[in-house]
């Protein structure tokens, strides 16, 4: 059972000269754990086995990301691709205490099913005096599907397009205005449409609750014809590439599978584990593609302060309210310059209700 002062407790640890090897990490650094008790509670009941994480963030050094979020912050996952380590400012990690022990209880009543954020561990790395938080959460993509395509969306078409510099990534990042654009469905069956929406629900609502705001809602795209065909022209290639070595950093080739995989028998193409893969949803079997989609609410760390009151006025004032294309339905809510939080829950509610108009069930 926890207590009151395990959402407080830290535990800390100082390494100098162990194990040196100046190539490979600095001879003298701190660590320290925030409310290690709690994390791994959550862990629990996200259904995360203690030894399979520390594996998978220790076993191989983490892969980088060419991802790059609000004020900097820089993203890496984890050799096996299971978890985020995002570095996060001194201000998110003050946010997060505000906010543990009513997320903790939110996770407990809701048994781990949600579209939030799975925080997993909070930690401090101090080298040469410069300090670097991170957050751990689980992948909301698949650590075997790939993704073809991805969207960021918050409901908005103010300045809600991916740049150029963005669309010349592996895999950018769209937004609002490309998911419009692109004509972009969700193509999922009632009850599937159902539970998402339900839980969605509930976590907006909780977000609300904590005025917590300028969240967005991650949706990532895995086509399964297409993985298929680029599956066999890999294959095809790989004796031209036998060999050579990519210089990355990846999973050992003698290392065992996790033990969460141990058990389990081969999956076919556009199979997914939902015990690992939490926010996955498949395509109905008559929609126009053999897809899978990944859902999921993040960047939820902003809460809606004075600060942001009078950010949210001036940029009302410049620009006004697009919510979306047909945004003259809500102009009973626009916001003017005497914003508040109540109209920040009427527009959460209403982005979420249009986007329940992108998904659609398709008639068996």
């Amino acid at each position: 059972m926890l207590m009151p002062d395990d959402f407080k407790a830290y535990s800390k640890i100082r390494v100098d000269n162990h194990l040196f090897n100046k190539e490979n990490m600095p001879s003298h650094f701190k660590f320290k754990e925030y409310c290690p008790l709690v994390f791994r509670n959550l862990r629990e009941r996200f259904g995360i086995d203690d030894q399979d994480f520390q594996n998978s963030l220790t076993r191989s050094a983490p892969l980088t990301s060419d991802a790059q979020g609000r004020s900097g912050a820089r993203f890496h996952t984890s050799y096996d691709k299971r978890y985020v380590i995002k570095t996060i400012t001194s201000e998110d990690v003050a946010e997060m205490h505000n906010i543990l022990k009513k997320y903790h209880q939110f996770i407990v009543e809701c048994h781990g099913s949600t579209l939030l954020p799975q925080f997993l561990g909070m930690y401090r790395l101090t080298v040469d005096g410069d300090e670097t938080y991170m957050i751990v959460t689980r992948n909301v993509f698949s650590h075997r599907l790939s993704v073809y395509k991805k969207y960021d969306l918050k409901g908005s078409t103010v300045a809600r397009e991916a740049s150029d510099k963005e669309k010349a990534k592996e895999l950018p990042t769209y937004k609002d205005n490309d998911f419009i654009n692109d004509r972009q469905k969700i193509y999922i069956d009632e009850d599937n449409k159902k539970m998402f929406l339900e839980k969605l629900r509930k976590d907006v609502e909780f977000l609300a609750q904590l005025k917590l705001m300028d969240y967005s809602l991650l949706v990532g795209i895995h086509d399964v014809e297409r993985a298929e065909q680029e599956e066999v022209e890999s294959e095809d290639n790989e004796g031209d590439e036998e060999g050579e070595s990519d210089g990355g950093v990846g999973t050992p080739p003698d290392s065992p599978s996790n033990t969460l995989d141990s058990s389990s028998k081969p999956l076919s193409p556009g199979e997914f584990d939902p015990t690992i893969d939490v926010y996955a949803i498949k395509s109905h079997d008559t929609a126009p593609r053999k897809e899978v989609y990944f859902m999921a609410v993040i960047d939820i760390l902003t809460h809606y302060d004075a600060k942001k009151k009078a950010a949210h006025a001036a940029k009302t004032v410049k620009h006004g309210v697009s919510i979306c294309p047909d945004s003259s339905l809500f102009l009973v809510v626009q916001m003017q310059q005497n914003v508040n939080f109540n109209h920040l829950v009427m527009l959460t509610r209403y982005v979420f209700h249009k986007f329940e108009n992108c998904i659609c069930q398709v008639a068996p």
